[in-house]
């Protein structure tokens, strides 16, 4: 084989990462929402996420109703591969509320939460412009009260 076969082996070795086929992805956790009443359903579950490639862990919290996949793993593969099940499931979109500065604010508020959470928001909410010049000196027809 000699040198020209080992050149030609680490240039494809080379060749072949360069072009990509392949992305790296990177160890994540993906959580997810379903309402998992009995073993069987649990079961279920945990069969098809784990025969996903890369998953290294999956835990089912009942109680709070979150499914936490560990691993190698994009998030709509999981996704679609919890949905065949045929369960209701649903990316997680819950963060706790003592991470929130107004938990109970009307779009965060949520009764289907599970306990001790609240919906994520991810716009960032400033206080409405209206209510800020309702009263404003500068302006005499902006005061509908008086």
């Amino acid at each position: 084989m000699g040198i020209g076969g080992t050149i030609e082996y680490f240039y494809d070795i080379v060749k072949s990462n360069i072009s990509g086929s392949k992305q790296v992805q990177q160890y994540q956790t993906v959580d997810l929402h379903c309402k998992v009443d009995c073993d069987g359903c649990e079961r279920k579950l945990k069969k098809a996420l784990n025969s996903l490639d890369g998953v290294t862990n999956v835990e089912i919290n009942r109680k709070q109703q979150k499914i936490s996949v560990t691993g190698c793993v994009e998030a709509e593969e999981v996704l679609k591969r919890a949905k065949r099940t045929g369960l209701r499931v649903q990316m997680w979109q819950f963060v706790p509320y003592n991470l929130v500065s107004e938990p109970y604010h009307a779009k965060m508020y949520d009764k289907k939460a599970p306990a001790g959470f609240v919906r994520k928001v991810i716009e960032n909410e400033a206080i409405d412009e209206p209510y800020l010049t309702m009263f404003s000196d500068e302006n005499p027809d902006s005061c509908s009260i008086m």
